[in-house]
């Protein structure tokens, strides 16, 4: 049991390392894009509809829905990103039910990567909603002084992102190798199953948070409706 993908060294030459970190993102993400090849290259736009596509329009409608409840009106132009990191954090910790796998999401790299996606995607949303200068004026908000604390803000919560993840996803894995050394039989099965139920859950708010910032960052502003003054005489 490793506490970190980064402890395993699968090749080295000087610098150079090819950890299970960097090997099991990448054979993660090439699980994902087959898998989503095979189950959309035969979609059906009739009433009978193969058991695959009945699960993706399932799990892609939940996903659209939360982003809409969250604030944005347009889920679909934010469905591929917002999706594919709640997909990937899913399937990091799905596959822990997998001999000799260790989830990417146990490395700090990992999750620093992933808030980084995170603090890219959110001012290239703000201006593709508001524009440039509508978008970087909110950091002019509600005076001048306030800059550099939204900038720190900004920076922050990025940090914040990254750290939550990597501390949620490793007190697992610790708390597992502790009992292992304990009871090697018996805490580790149910645990195993907590871990799945604990990455559903990771993924799910790692996916609303970035939901929510990025939210912020677009939300449109409709045109306030003012009061109607005017005095109606009503006829005698």
């Amino acid at each position: 049991m490793h506490l970190s993908p980064d402890e395993i060294i699968f090749w080295q030459y000087g610098f150079f390392k090819l950890n299970a970190t960097i090997v099991y993102t990448w054979g993660l993400m090439g699980v994902l894009v087959a898998g989503s090849i095979l189950v959309t290259r035969k979609l059906s736009m009739g009433l009978q509809r193969t058991r695959w596509q009945n699960l993706l329009e399932i799990v892609v409608g939940g996903i659209a829905k939360q982003i809409e409840e969250v604030g944005l009106r347009q889920p679909r132009h934010y469905l591929g990103f917002i999706g594919t990191l709640f997909l990937f954090v899913a399937s990091a910790a799905l596959f822990t039910i997998v001999p000799g796998y260790e989830p990417p999401t146990g490395s700090l790299s990992t999750t620093a990567a992933l808030a980084i996606c995170v603090f890219v995607a959110v001012p290239l949303f703000g201006i593709s909603e508001n524009g440039p200068a509508e978008y970087f004026r909110e950091y002019l908000q509600p005076t001048f002084i306030m800059l550099p604390f939204n900038i720190i803000s900004e920076l922050s919560r990025t940090l914040a992102l990254a750290v939550r993840l990597f501390g949620n996803m490793m007190s697992g894995t610790m708390i597992l190798a502790i009992l292992l050394t304990i009871t090697p039989y018996i805490f580790p099965i149910a645990l195993s199953v907590l871990g799945l139920l604990t990455g559903m859950v990771q993924a799910y708010i790692f996916s609303i948070l970035a939901t929510v910032y990025i939210a912020a960052a677009a939300h449109a502003r409709e045109p306030k409706i003012e009061p109607d003054t005017t005095i109606k005489h009503e006829p005698r």
